[in-house]
């Protein structure tokens, strides 16, 4: 995708040839700057405080993570420390577990010495699986946008609400929920976005926004608790949303406030896709509000607030009383009888196992 009209993604290897480069998600949508990590602990502590984010990313640069591990130490005991280390950095995405589980059975069977170069093999393959993965489910997402615009009788504008920043900021590029959407701007169809602030990190306002400004998207932000007021008044088509962990039965897991738009979206006979690429889907789950480990993070985050001032200084303000204890569920689980389809890089399915094992026979274990 496009930064100022030009093309970049999130996350490349530097001209150094061995740290990584990524883009320091907490500094917009104000100001663009990027980061270098050169270290696994330095991953780690980017995919913990949210310089990178989004599952996909997440995965990416706990793969790099592995690299620059290995790097300045190839023996058994540093990688398992490595894999623990950054595998512990944040719990709900299981593309995180899954891009470490790949670097590890690409190097482990390797002397030492040949680990650290076969690591970024594997990572750079991963980032370009994750790019072609991406681009496919803005293809099979295109035919519902299509579909919609047609509903329209080609008329208007197709209005879609997306929640959270499900776009190339979390991913290696184009992105999930909002692949469909740049490809269908892209092709002349006159679509406008919804846009969730996703409070409390105000990644819709933050980022979704940004990038779509970027790339010439009209979109509007609303608040939260918009959704459902706007779905009730016939100015939503449908919802495509993200997911960070998508059980075997088809439930999934994203941005705390998902669920509630998947409800709203319910009640008032409105779409409710999930885009989602095939390394989220965790097949050893089945019961997504049960079973998918939910991240509770700082209630700062909550608490306090970053803005712009008039000066262009950013600062932070507090905007509850002092002493006021806060909760910080950072994800929810939305149940597959709420979502009418998932849009895969094999296709479009029913969220369910039945649906899920038609399109990846080969994933699914039996039972599943």
């Amino acid at each position: 995708m496009k930064v100022l009209g030009k093309p970049m993604r999130s996350i490349w290897v530097e001209a150094d040839g061995w740290s990584v480069g990524v883009i320091d998600q907490t500094r917009l949508p104000h100001h663009v700057t990027t980061a270098r990590l050169a270290t696994a602990d330095e991953a780690a502590r980017a995919i913990r405080g949210m310089l990178v984010r989004g599952a996909p990313l997440i995965g990416a640069t706990a793969a790099y993570g592995m690299c620059l591990a290995l790097r300045q130490d190839a023996s058994d005991g540093a990688l398992e420390r490595a894999y623990a280390l950054l595998g512990s950095a944040r719990p709900t995405a299981v593309n995180l577990r899954w891009a470490l589980d790949e670097v590890r059975r690409a190097v482990a069977p390797l002397p030492p010495p040949e680990r650290a170069a076969a690591a970024y093999r594997r990572a750079a393959a991963l980032c370009e699986e994750d790019v072609a993965i991406n681009r496919a489910i803005g293809e099979h997402g295109l035919q519902l946008l299509h579909e919609a615009w047609a509903r329209r009788g080609r008329e208007g504008r197709v209005n879609v609400l997306t929640h959270c920043n499900a776009g190339w900021l979390a991913t290696v590029d184009w992105g999930t929920a909002l692949a469909p959407i740049y490809m269908a701007h892209d092709a002349g169809i006159p679509v406008h976005v919804w846009v969730d602030e996703t409070r409390p990190r105000n990644q819709g306002a933050g980022l979704t926004a940004w990038e779509l400004g970027q790339h010439g998207v009209p979109h509007t932000v609303i608040a939260d608790n918009a959704g459902g007021h706007l779905m009730q008044h016939g100015l939503v088509d449908l919802c495509i949303v993200g997911t960070d962990r998508t059980t075997a039965r088809g439930d999934v897991a994203n941005k705390i406030g998902t669920y509630l738009k998947a409800l709203a979206a319910k009640d008032n006979g409105v779409p409710f896709y999930v885009a989602l690429p095939s390394p989220t889907i965790d097949w050893a789950l089945q019961d997504g509000v049960r079973e998918i480990p939910i991240e509770q993070r700082d209630g700062a985050e909550l608490c306090d607030v970053t803005g712009r001032l008039p000066s262009g200084e950013l600062a932070t303000v507090r905007i509850t009383p002092p002493g006021s204890p806060a909760a910080n569920h950072a994800f929810d689980v939305t149940p597959a009888r709420l979502v009418t389809a998932l849009i895969t890089e094999r296709g479009v399915c029913e969220a369910s196992p039945d649906g899920l094992r038609s399109l990846f026979p080969e994933r699914a274990p039996v039972g599943a």
